[in-house]
């Protein structure tokens, strides 16, 4: 296997089971996206005339089929591969020649890497943002459903003022819509073409044409300039694992809530018996295990977000091989936040409310009191405040 930077010279086994480290496992999300990229470079090239037609049609031919043999399970990237960008040229190379080795004119590894990345990132955001708007049909279906039934509102964990379930689901639902906003930031940072940038200092003497790849690929802007792109690195990964963050600490308070209301002193709500878990030793027990999951969820996210923002930590310019290390917490934070949404969706399908365990204190009302004797009083707030507050004293 002869990986795009070979020169000839022996490898250690050691060295490169470091170096690759899990990308060759990792990279297998991406080559959809290597491919996307490699048949708009190879397209540009011949455009602005560095390959001829021939070529280019050889080229793009054998990228769709060696993406549709990896969809059908006929290879996959080995370590000795490396990562995805030498497991596609390599296989190219074998599958149609020469012209395999002109695909790689005018990029670098660096930029061909960012490519993919951020192809896949775009479509993960919009996957995400499409799956927050699944979870938001699931609390408004519970609103529909039991939207009257009273509720307490908390502070302190005690008794407050009285709620319902509309305003405890609505409360989640304008988060989650925050969210999907959230996620629809990110974007900014993940849209823009990284592509001729090549290794950060782009290609003297070559007539690319950056815009058309932004085209072709769809990207919102072409990133500018060349030495801008590998300063982003971390950046896109970091703005998306930010707001995954935000959302799964949105869930975990969903999740601390149902936990409570659950309980046996509380019996507020029931859940389907299909995503409830028994004990080993207690055979009456069903237990909420999948709402403690989601309740600790926030923390591995936010654990993938620190990683992240620490590779790149005062990192000087340009590229360094510590980047590498970015995919492992931005997959990780992804695949969880995908998870979650979908299984927090999943238990409010099969949640109902108990209306008849429900039961307000009624100091709980006291607040209202107040504002209806300054109403029909006409007194001073404060005064109804104390009023009010002295026929609780002692409770």
């Amino acid at each position: 296997m002869t990986r795009l930077w070979d020169k000839g010279l022996p490898l250690d086994e050691r060295v490169l089971r470091y170096t690759a480290g899990e990308d060759h496992l990792l990279d297998a999300r991406l080559v959809h996206y290597d491919v996307r990229g490699s048949i708009a470079h190879a397209e540009m090239l011949a455009d602005v005339g560095l390959i001829d037609d021939n070529d280019c049609r050889a080229i793009c031919d054998g990228l769709r089929e060696l993406e549709t043999s990896f969809d059908a399970g006929e290879w996959q990237i080995s370590l000795a591969d490396e990562d995805v960008h030498t497991a596609l040229e390599s296989r190219l190379s074998e599958t149609i020649g020469a012209a395999g080795g002109r695909l790689h004119l005018g990029r670098s590894r660096n930029d061909q890497v960012m490519t993919a990345l951020r192809l896949y990132l775009r479509e993960a955001a919009a996957d995400l943002i499409a799956r927050v708007a699944t979870l938001r049909r699931s609390v408004a279906a519970v609103v529909n459903r039991q939207g009257d039934v009273e509720l307490p509102g908390y502070t302190h964990m005690q008794h407050a003022m009285p709620s319902s379930v509309a305003l405890w689901g609505g409360g989640f639902d304008e988060a989650y819509g925050d969210a999907e906003q959230g996620l629809k930031a990110a974007l900014r940072r993940i849209d823009k073409n990284p592509l001729g940038s090549a290794a950060g200092y782009g290609t003297p003497g070559l007539p690319l044409d950056r815009e058309a790849t932004t085209t072709r690929l769809k990207f919102a802007a072409t990133q500018t300039p060349v030495t801008a792109v590998q300063l982003s690195r971390g950046k896109a990964e970091s703005g998306l694992l930010f707001e995954i963050t935000l959302l799964l600490q949105d869930l975990g308070r969903m999740a601390a809530d149902l936990l409570l209301f659950y309980m046996q002193e509380f019996a507020y709500i029931t859940l389907a018996d299909e995503v409830t878990t028994g004990s080993s030793i207690m055979p009456q027990k069903r237990n909420p295990d999948v709402l403690e999951l989601l309740r600790g969820a926030s923390a591995p996210a936010q654990a993938c977000l620190d990683e992240s923002l620490m590779i790149t930590a005062k990192l000087p310019s340009g590229y360094h091989r510590d980047l590498q290390r970015l995919k492992a917490p931005l997959f990780r934070g992804i695949d969880l936040a995908v998870d979650s949404v979908d299984i927090m969706a999943h238990v409010l399908d099969g949640l109902a409310f108990v209306a008849d365990n429900i039961k307000l204190d009624d100091g709980i009302f006291a607040t209202e009191e107040a504002y209806r004797m300054v109403r029909e009083q006409g007194i001073p707030f404060r005064e109804a405040y104390r009023q009010v507050a002295k026929r609780y004293a002692g409770r």
